[in-house]
């Protein structure tokens, strides 16, 4: 029996390839199903079942389209109600796989449908817990965004995800192994190890919500400090239960190159956004006005998911050439699906066609800090709040990027402003949706706060991150 942990670092997201006697099992899969062919192609195994821990909210699983190019079943644990054909399983319904097993723990709370798969080895030693957004390492899963679905307050689900911790998770063996679905990264959770596995025994002693000394302690601590979820989750949801197109169908839509004479057209005609892909420095130095940048470079579907929302919005890309495949797949991983082509030639040929193009001021770091007067200068940080808590320029106002639609009618527009992140990323999606809608007066600070540190702009004294997420 063998276990195999595929992570995609950009989404912080893990799926499991498990075989065993020439069966095989894979859980929580990606939206692009060629690389799970490939593997059980190349361990010439047949898959025999593909588990979905719960209907994701921050990416679209690969379950229907592997399903359909294999014949192996979809299983869910109990309550969920999929628009498609799938298993529904009882609580504790084991299923084998060679000669392994695998238990259904149903485990609610972070929604109605959550399980937890057990792994049973030949010998019938529990080895593993696929947690999915139930057990994180260091974390359990938000009980918030179920609420809709479950006619439920965020409170009521926090107490069932404590029902399903205690009484079915930290009864099991210290030397199980935990493989969840999400880490240090994801907006499933909010205080996530960096590492991706661990044993139980070791989540008993330092997961903070598995030490609680009540329900009610348990509940005030698991829903203290929780963030709005993104827009994007619902879209996200209603895919995984109801169905989507095919990869290869978004594909074959999306890969459709166009000159910058049929760019124009097709974005007038569709009102799609033109979505840059560029690193942020070559977007500053010249880019299509008012089209978005959010580095390919970068954790790009989950911020494209953040800004954009709408799953359903047309685009249009710009992207470095032989990247243009890699993009969409991207986007599919957060069902944005509706990419009707890209710019032959990128931002060279748009250029070079003599169209209309815009850029961002940019400067260095050491230049802001020659720049830079106390009680003057304007200071926009577009860090997450944990991030400014832990340093920050002096009297630099705090505008987390994610929520940019509520403060963005807040800033001067007769007033130059400095705009910075941890180190340019950020800043520069920020940059580009202030000047698709009109703001000119301010300058992206490149490097940011990374940058800025290693200069004399004055700071508040540093305080841990991680200590400031847990207040």
């Amino acid at each position: 029996m063998t276990v195999e942990q595929i992570y995609t670092g950009c989404l912080a997201q893990g799926a499991y390839y498990i075989t065993s006697m020439g069966e095989a099992a894979i859980i929580d899969p990606l939206r692009e199903v060629t690389p799970y062919l490939d593997r059980l192609k190349r361990d010439g195994v047949q898959l025999k079942y593909i588990f979905e821990t719960h209907f994701h909210a921050d990416f679209v699983s690969g379950h229907i389209d592997l399903s359909k190019a294999t014949g192996a079943p979809i299983v869910y644990g109990p309550t969920a109600q999929p628009g498609f054909e799938a298993i529904v399983a009882e609580d504790n319904q084991t299923f084998e796989v060679g000669k392994a097993r695998v238990r259904v723990l149903h485990t609610p709370g972070h929604t109605m449908e959550s399980s937890c798969f057990l792994l049973i080895d030949e010998d019938g030693k529990e080895t593993a817990l696929f947690s999915g957004d139930t057990l994180f390492l260091g974390d359990v899963g938000r009980p918030d965004l179920a609420q809709k679905a479950a006619n439920l307050t965020q409170e009521e689900l926090a107490g069932l995800l404590y029902e399903s911790l205690y009484n079915k998770i930290l009864p099991l063996s210290d030397d199980i192994t935990v493989y969840p679905t999400h880490g240090a990264g994801s907006a499933c959770g909010k205080n996530m190890m960096k590492e991706t596995v661990d044993s139980l025994g070791n989540q008993k002693r330092v997961n903070y919500a598995l030490n609680q000394p009540s329900k009610e302690a348990f509940v005030a601590a698991v829903t203290e400090g929780l963030l709005p979820p993104p827009a994007y989750f619902g879209g996200n949801v209603a895919m995984n239960k109801l169905g989507y197109d095919s990869i290869d169908r978004v594909l074959e839509r999306g890969l459709v190159p166009l000159s910058p004479k049929d760019f124009e057209a097709v974005a007038e005609a569709s009102g799609a956004l033109v979505l840059d892909a560029r690193a942020p420095g070559v977007f500053a130095k010249g880019f299509i006005p008012r089209s978005i940048n959010i580095g390919i470079d970068g954790d790009f579907a989950p911020w494209v998911g953040t800004m954009i929302v709408d799953v359903k919005q047309p685009l249009l890309l710009v992207v470095d050439a032989g990247r243009e495949e890699e993009a969409i797949t991207r986007l599919s991983r957060v069902g944005f699906d509706h990419v009707l082509g890209y710019l032959s030639g990128g931002f060279e040929a748009w250029q070079a066609s003599g169209r209309e193009t815009d850029s961002v001021e940019r400067i260095s770091a050491a230049e802001f800090a020659q720049q830079f007067k106390a009680d003057e200068t304007l200071v926009i940080d577009v860090r997450k709040e944990s991030e400014y808590a832990a340093e920050h320029i002096v009297d630099a106002y705090s505008r987390p990027l994610a929520y940019i639609n509520d403060w963005i009618s807040d800033l001067p527009r007769d007033r130059h402003f400095y705009l910075h992140c941890a180190g340019g990323y950020r800043s520069m999606i920020a940059a580009s949706i202030l000047q698709a809608r009109g703001y000119r007066s301010f300058t992206d600070i490149e490097g940011g706060f990374g940058a800025i540190a290693q200069t004399d702009v004055p700071k508040t004294d540093y305080v841990c991150q991680s200590r400031v997420s847990k207040k």
